[in-house]
């Protein structure tokens, strides 16, 4: 080891063979790195020379390493990992992932080369949802990030997914059924108050049509024109926006056409039924539903946009007495026939057609505040 000295500056250098052949290490500029510590690098090259490593070739090495280190950062291999699986996830859900990134992640973890991130930094992210009780939400988000990881280690950016320590380190999100409103005469005020309200057109035909079609609220808000055909009074979804991941056919009542068909001027000439009042290349948003309960005064302990499903279940089944399997073939549930088989989508469809008009028929009778019958005790 010695000491190069020349008019720019002063610098360490260490001479050495590797396979017959002379060569220079550099190990810093004098004083910045002080004797010390040029004899400490010396010592490591020594070392490296031991175990037939070049420290030229491993200083060169490491140098790309840290260079490509910082050009893979999580954000850039999230949003690679989200264009590349985009088609495994419905519209809708592709928009909540993306939000939930730009938002709740890459503030906090999305310029840190991905191979750096560990099990803290991401705890540290996801307990800032969980602070604002945003507990589902930090699940999911903690599901999603351990996703990202399993794609870099495949392609090669980190060692291995940081979220498997995270096991049992956030709050259990306390399982409960969705905020409905079922007894009849409560129903039939709300169905006044939907009437009465003013709010945008979009979010007006969309909470109108809630309880006629009860689908779930992420299909409602993403239907397109495309699916529905207002002369034969059908709505048919496909299966990548359905959560059984299969076909689902929605008969339309006349009441529902009549909405659909007061709502197709202003939004017919695009792609979705309900479209964003800023965009029309996006849907409405998922709380836009529920914003309009909250201000017509129904508190989300009170009544959701997921409990119309709720209020059609059990009012058709314990009120109307509405054959309980198709019911459940109308709420897109798992339906078998006597041999064990899950029944297709046509299953019993006159028969459903007919309990949705009857359906609709007896909200109006309700909302018109006809004499109502009690729920039968089981």
């Amino acid at each position: 080891m010695f000491l190069l000295v020349k008019a720019a500056g002063k610098y360490w250098r260490m001479n050495y063979r590797f396979a017959e052949k002379q060569k220079t290490l550099a190990l810093g500029v004098y004083p910045a790195v002080s004797l010390a510590k040029a004899r400490k690098r010396r010592d490591e090259a020594r070392e490296l020379l031991a175990d037939g490593v070049d420290p030229s070739q491993a200083k060169q090495d490491a140098k790309k390493s840290q260079n490509s280190a910082a050009m893979h950062t999580f954000q850039k291999i999230a949003l690679e990992w989200l264009h590349k699986t985009a088609t495994n996830r419905a519209a809708s859900t592709q928009e909540k992932v993306t939000n939930w990134l730009n938002h709740d992640v890459f503030p906090f973890i999305g310029t840190k080369p991905i191979s750096t991130v560990g099990p803290r930094d991401v705890l540290s992210t996801v307990q800032k949802m969980e602070e604002r009780g945003a507990i589902d939400s930090a699940h999911r988000v903690k599901q999603i990030c351990g996703q990202v990881f399993r794609y870099a280690v495949a392609s090669g950016y980190a060692e291995r997914d940081v979220t498997a320590d995270l096991k049992g380190a956030l709050a259990v999100p306390q399982k409960g059924h969705y905020a409905a409103i079922t007894e009849p005469q409560q129903v039939g005020a709300l169905l006044r108050s939907i009437h009465g309200y003013d709010g945008h057109p979009y979010a007006r035909a969309a909470l109108q049509l809630s309880p006629l079609v009860f689908v779930r609220p992420g299909e409602l808000r993403g239907a397109e024109w495309s699916e529905i055909d207002l002369d034969a009074a059908e709505w048919r979804i496909p299966g990548h926006k359905m959560k059984m991941d299969a076909d689902h056919i929605v008969p339309l009542s006349t009441q529902a056409v009549t909405i659909l068909r007061e709502i197709q001027p202003m939004s017919g000439h695009g792609k979705f039924v309900f479209p964003s009042i800023r965009t029309a290349d996006r849907c409405m948003s998922e709380n836009t539903v529920n914003a309009a309960l909250r201000g017509l005064g129904y508190t989300k302990e009170l009544m959701t946009a997921h409990g119309f499903r709720a209020m059609a279940r059990t009012i058709m089944d314990e009120v109307l007495g509405e054959r309980v399997d198709l019911i459940e073939h109308q709420l897109a549930h798992a339906v078998k026939d006597p041999n064990g088989r899950a029944y297709n989508r046509t299953a019993h469809l006159p028969a459903r057609r007919e309990m949705m008009q009857r359906w609709s028929d007896y909200l109006d009778s309700l909302k018109n505040g006809a004499k109502v019958i009690s729920i039968r005790k089981s």
